[in-house]
C-alpha cells in the first residue's frame, strides 16, 4: 500500500492550494481517506475526512474553506485549500482506512494508512 501527497508549497495569505493524495495497492473506492496536518511543536490534528459514500467532515477550524473531495477512477483524493491563513502552515499528510467507524474518523491513530506528507507554508 502505497499513499503519495503532493501540491504543497509556499502561498501568500488568501490564497489556495489543492493537494492531491494518489493511492495504489488498495481498493480505494472502500476506503476513508483523511487529511491532518502538523505544525512544529504541535500535536498531529484532523483536518478533513471523505467516506467511500462521499459523506465529508471538516474541522471546525476549515470548515467553509477547504474541500476534500476524491476520484475513485484516479485513485486520488484532493484538498482544496482557499482562503489560506498563516496559522494553517504545516505538513499536510493523508491517510487511508477501510473499515474506520464513524466515531475514529476524526482520530489519527485509527487510520491504517500514511502518506509521506507535503509542506505547505501560507506566509507573506
Amino acid at each position: 500500500v502505497q499513499l503519495q501527497a503532493s501540491g504543497g508549497g509556499l502561498v501568500q495569505p488568501g490564497g489556495s492550494l489543492r493537494l492531491s493524495c494518489a493511492a495504489s495497492g488498495l481498493t480505494f473506492s472502500r476506503q476513508t481517506v483523511g487529511w491532518f496536518r502538523q505544525a512544529p511543536g504541535k500535536e498531529r490534528e484532523f483536518v478533513a475526512a471523505i467516506r467511500y459514500n462521499g459523506y465529508t467532515y471538516y474541522a471546525d477550524s476549515v470548515k467553509g474553506r477547504f474541500t476534500i473531495s476524491r476520484d475513485n477512477a484516479k485513485n486520488t483524493a484532493y484538498l482544496q485549500m482557499d482562503s489560506l491563513r498563516p496559522e494553517d502552515t504545516a505538513v499536510y499528510y493523508c491517510a487511508a482506512d477501510p473499515s474506520l467507524i464513524l466515531s475514529s474518523i476524526r482520530v489519527s491513530r485509527a487510520y491504517d494508512y500514511w502518506g509521506q506528507g507535503t509542506q505547505v507554508t501560507v506566509s507573506s
